[in-house]
């Protein structure tokens, strides 16, 4: 099935999008993630949660779960990772560095891509794996 919740796009598909898309898709399914693990482990209030979820999908904790990811991945995966993190953006936060920034943005092109290929359950193996000694990241 192929529709907006269930996408399953092809190799091909993927290949033609640039790397800032998967990362503009990823970035949206790994705050997605981090909101939907706050709220399940409950008894926060909404500001509480807000700034969590804040703390959590910035480059600097994004580039530390890419540490943590990379011996994880497969061959493909690693790819679309070092494609995303070989981007070079325009603007980078002044709250991250130049590397903490293109490793959050391979953490999320990887999470895009997996997304658009309909890899949900490889998506939160990938997510469970590298936040679990944390209960949140």
């Amino acid at each position: 099935m192929n529709d907006l919740l269930h996408p399953s796009m092809t190799e091909k598909q993927l290949n033609a999008m640039s790397a800032l898309a998967l990362a503009h898709i990823g970035d949206a399914v790994f705050e997605l993630l981090v909101r939907t693990q706050l709220c399940l482990s409950g008894g926060t209030t909404n500001s509480r949660l807000h700034q969590q979820t804040v703390a959590q999908v910035c480059a600097q904790a994004q580039a530390k779960l890419a540490d943590k990811l990379q011996p994880l991945l497969t061959e493909q995966e690693n790819a679309w990772y070092h494609r995303g993190r070989n981007v070079h953006p325009h603007a980078i936060p002044k709250s991250a560095s130049p590397s903490q920034y293109a490793k959050a943005t391979g953490v999320e092109a990887l999470f895009g891509a997996l997304y658009l290929r309909g890899e949900q359950e490889r998506i939160i193996q990938l997510f469970e794996a590298v936040t679990e000694d944390n209960n949140a990241i």
